[in-house]
Parts: structure tokens; C-alpha cells; sequence
């Protein structure tokens, strides 16, 4: 494990901790590897209404681009479960499409340990912003 990929890894549990979760008690964390080596985090933030729940990686990502990051290598994501790796749901992988396609995906348990996959393996014959241009 390189140091950059340990550290992305280290702050995306560190993020779960701060999940606000008080219906699902399901906290997830997130962190974003900028294509300058920057380090954003998110964690899921819960609501009452829950359809204003917003996932961890979207919270990561819209913190991003708030702080003028476009470009993005990778991602680590982390939530409770320990007996196998839980990847983003369906829309936030759809968020992140947004970005690109070339993500690097690391899939972590709360031990640390992880599964590298990519966003395209992901989410195969994704919808982009490519195909808005061709209508």
C-alpha cells in the first residue's frame, strides 16, 4: 500500500466517525484524492426527510468542487460492515461519473484493510456528460 493510497484510506474512516446517522445508525465515510494530491473527506449527513439524506461520497465531492477542485484520481469509502466490501450506491456513482470515468476505487472495512476496483467497473455503460452533446 503506497503512503498516498494509506493515508486516503486512514481519512476516510476517520470521516465515518463523523457520519451523522441517527435513523439508519449507518455511518459512512468518504475520502477524495484530487489530481493535485489533495485530500477531501465527506461523511453521510442524515435528515428526518430522509430523501435529503446525502451520502458521504456526494458530501466528499460537493466539498471539492466548492473548494475549486475539478480533477479527481481516486476515492476510499468505508462504512460498519466488516465481513466484506460495500461499494457507493448507485447515485453517487453516478455523481462521480460526472467527474470522469478513470477513478480509482478503494472499497475499505473498517480494519483498514481494502479492494481496489474503478468507477467504470462500477458502473458500466454509464450515462455522461458525453452524451449530452449528441442529441
Amino acid at each position: 500500500m503506497t503512503d498516498k493510497v494509506k493515508e486516503l484510506v486512514s481519512k476516510c474512516l476517520q470521516a465515518r466517525d463523523m457520519a451523522y446517522c441517527p435513523y439508519s445508525r449507518f455511518p459512512v465515510g468518504a475520502a477524495i484524492l484530487t489530481a493535485d494530491g489533495a485530500i477531501i473527506t465527506g461523511c453521510n449527513v442524515e435528515n428526518a426527510s430522509y430523501g435529503l439524506t446525502v451520502c458521504a461520497e456526494r458530501t466528499a465531492i460537493q466539498r471539492a468542487v466548492a473548494e475549486g477542485h475539478r480533477q479527481f484520481a481516486a476515492i476510499a469509502v468505508t462504512c460498519d460492515i466488516k465481513d466484506r466490501f460495500v461499494g457507493p450506491c448507485g447515485a453517487c456513482r453516478q455523481v462521480l461519473m460526472e467527474f470522469g470515468s478513470d477513478w480509482i476505487v478503494y472499497l475499505a472495512k473498517p480494519d483498514g484493510s481494502y479492494k481496489e476496483t474503478s468507477l467504470s467497473e462500477l458502473l458500466p455503460l454509464a450515462f455522461t456528460p458525453a452524451h449530452l452533446g449528441k442529441n
